[in-house]
């Protein structure tokens, strides 16, 4: 299995004091004050603006980001980082309109855009991930604010700190 590695910098364009990281980190505030930048040498990760995995997330694949604040959008510092493990093999994930599971369900294993147009869907806010890791994204055609998604069941969107977050479109993570 390979793995990911990932070193953060405390200032713009890989400059100060560096963190590198393999795993997932809950709080790197023990190592950096600040990060400003970031270089994703190999494997996927999630960076999160707030420590234990809250907050706002982002999806980082290999790739340098010199300023991914303003490239990105993004208003704080990356506090937290979760390695994403590589997946070979089929997708699956049951979307649900309701919390716990309820309304109307539909089973996914490739990519959706719009589950408005594709389900007549109009909202998503539980889902069971059976086989592989998955982005959630709030709008469609895979904009807005997103959420990672491993295997597992996830009851609720809301109790997750997602507020009234909606998920509109899902895409599978392939791409290493």
């Amino acid at each position: 299995m390979s793995m990911g590695r990932i070193i953060f910098y405390e200032d713009r364009n890989f400059q100060g004091r560096s963190y590198e990281c393999m795993s997932d980190c809950s709080d790197m505030t023990s190592y950096l004050s600040r990060c400003h930048s970031c270089r994703v040498e190999s494997g996927c990760f999630m960076v999160y603006d707030r420590p234990n995995f809250m907050g706002n997330q982002y999806f980082m694949r290999r790739g340098e980001y010199a300023d991914y604040m303003s490239m990105m959008g993004m208003r704080d510092c990356i506090r937290s980082c979760r390695m994403i493990p590589m997946h070979r093999g089929q997708f699956r994930m049951r979307i649900y309109e309701r919390e716990n599971f309820g309304g109307q369900m539909y089973e996914l294993m490739d990519d959706c855009n719009n589950i408005m147009d594709r389900y007549r869907m109009s909202d998503c806010m539980s889902c069971n991930v059976m086989d592989g890791h998955w982005l959630m994204y709030e709008q469609p055609h895979y904009r807005g604010r997103m959420m990672y998604l491993r295997p597992g069941e996830y009851r609720s969107f809301r109790d997750m700190g997602m507020g009234g977050t909606r998920f509109m479109s899902m895409r599978r993570i392939t791409d290493f």
